[in-house]
C-alpha cells in the first residue's frame, strides 16, 4: 500500500479554501478536503503578535503527491507563506486508506 499523508493548511477566507480544496481534487492531488470554516488563530508575524479568523484544510493524500501538492496550494493561495504541514499516517480503515491511494494514483 502508498504510504498516506494528511496535509494540514490554513486559508484566509471560505471562498479561497473552496478554490484550493476543489483544486486539488480535481487534479488528483488529494482524495478529499475537509473546510472547517471560522477558527480563530493567534501568532507571531513581522515581530507582534496577530489575530485572525482562518479556514482550515485537511487533505487526504499520499506522500508521493505532497510535493506537488504543496506547489499547487502556494500557487492559489493569498499568504506569502501558508501554512502547509504534512503528517503521515501510521495506520487507520484500511478501506480507507486504500480509497485514499486510488483516488490519487
Amino acid at each position: 500500500m502508498k504510504e498516506i499523508n494528511i496535509v494540514y493548511m490554513t486559508a484566509g477566507s471560505l471562498a479561497e479554501a473552496r478554490t484550493i480544496g476543489k483544486s486539488l481534487v480535481k487534479s488528483k492531488l488529494a482524495a478529499c478536503v475537509n473546510i472547517i470554516d471560522n477558527m480563530s488563530s493567534v501568532y507571531w508575524w513581522e515581530g507582534k503578535i496577530q489575530e485572525d479568523k482562518e479556514v482550515v484544510l485537511i487533505a487526504k493524500t499520499t506522500r508521493a503527491c505532497v510535493p506537488e501538492l504543496i506547489e499547487e496550494v502556494k500557487l492559489l493561495h493569498s499568504d506569502d507563506c501558508p501554512c502547509i504541514v504534512a503528517l503521515a499516517v501510521d495506520s487507520g480503515n484500511i478501506d480507507f486508506l486504500n480509497w485514499i491511494a486510488e483516488e490519487t494514483a
